[in-house]
């Protein structure tokens, strides 16, 4: 295969059979297929088209789906690649991609390729994330400790906590989002991991400490990039409490998040990245993540017993809900296959990832505007 091959459309709709909703799969090919991870959105072009990760021919590769016609572009032509990520410019000219240890810049009009930055040697590459102007991209390195302990992070989480003990030496780099040329603005003997940029100002950005959630020092912290000042974000109100996938709104200001009481109820809540505004919302069942658009709505994917992506909308300020949107029925084996969900960006519908006939795919369904029509959950 080439940069610019056109697979044609896998697209195909079903009934849900727990809600009546319709639902269309969007991919549709026996290798795992999944979006972008839910802190990034991949819709760009106006929203006409989404990217998405997929191992099509036994490689991780970047692709363009159409998201009315269903036609896929290949963007990227790695061979024997087996971990992929990626992340958008604002104006969805571009794309960063995370490959092994380097980081690229790929024009989504021209694939013109650029390598933008490369970790240090004994260092391994985090995520990327732009700011909010497009003239930066952040990302992290870590001190490689796999020759001295067992690391599976991708599939299993095999050798977190032992690397979060460890405490590797880690660097958050700001890195010219055009031109590449890379700057440290932030270090800690700390496992950091999980750079997420205010959509709207380009000083503010979050990382995390990583490590199990209940164990780790703190989860959540806050960065302003022009005094390289970092800060808690929502401090632990209990001993055992478990926070994290911290996310922003919208606003740019809002940072979402879900997690555990001591006693194991989950819920999810936000609040403000100067630790102010906190609302949170309980629940009575298990969860990997959730996420919300901002516009008063939030949707967890459920995980063991429940099989469903559940939802909420405020109305008259108060969430409604549990309700159920429709089946979901994910392993969460790997990463690759973790459900992922995430509202478009009017909040009309959801994207998710299921391998629930065996293959990662895509997922979108329709969110009803007559919300109460949607079945109460019941765990």
């Amino acid at each position: 295969m080439r940069k610019g091959t056109i697979w044609p459309s896998e697209r195909k709709t079903y009934t849900d059979r727990l809600t009546g909703l319709e639902v269309t799969q969007l991919t549709d090919y026996k290798a795992h297929s999944h979006h972008l991870y839910f802190t990034e959105s991949g819709w760009y072009d106006g929203g006409q088209c989404l990217l998405f990760v997929s191992d099509r021919g036994n490689s991780a590769n970047l692709y363009s789906l159409h998201v009315e016609s269903g036609e896929i572009t290949q963007l990227t032509v790695y061979p024997d690649n087996d971990q992929l990520d990626a992340s958008l410019l604002p104006d969805g000219s571009a794309a960063f991609i995370k490959k092994d240890r380097s980081l690229f810049r790929l024009d989504l009009s021209t694939l013109e390729e650029v390598l933008l930055y490369e970790a240090p040697d004994g260092y391994r590459l985090g995520n990327a994330s732009a700011t909010a102007c497009g003239s930066y991209v952040l990302t992290c390195v870590q001190e490689d400790l796999s020759s001295s302990i067992r690391l599976d992070l991708g599939n299993g989480y095999v050798g977190h906590r032992e690397l979060m003990e460890a405490a590797p030496h880690s660097m958050i780099i700001r890195i010219d989002a055009e031109k590449g040329g890379a700057e440290k603005v932030y270090e800690a003997k700390r496992f950091i991991t999980h750079i997420n940029t205010s959509p709207v100002e380009p000083w503010l950005m979050t990382f995390c400490h990583e490590g199990p959630w209940h164990l780790v020092d703190h989860r959540i912290w806050g960065l302003d990039l022009r005094s390289g000042e970092a800060w808690q974000i929502r401090a632990r109100l209990e001993p055992g409490e478990k926070v994290g996938h911290e996310f922003f709104y919208p606003d740019g200001h809002t940072i979402g998040y879900h997690g555990f009481r001591a006693n194991g109820t989950n819920f999810f809540g936000s609040i403000r990245y100067d630790n102010t505004g906190m609302e949170e919302t309980e629940f009575p069942f298990n969860t990997w993540h959730a996420y919300a658009d901002g516009l008063g709505q939030a949707i967890v994917d459920g995980k063991g017993d429940v099989k469903s992506l559940t939802i909420w909308r405020k109305i008259g300020g108060v969430y409604d809900g549990p309700r159920t949107l429709c089946e979901l029925r994910c392993s969460f084996h790997s990463q690759k296959v973790h459900a992922h969900p995430r509202f478009s960006a009017d909040g009309k519908q959801v994207l998710f990832t299921s391998d629930k006939n065996g293959y990662g795919n895509l997922y979108l369904v329709q969110v009803p505007e007559q919300f109460d029509s949607l079945p109460l959950f019941t765990p």
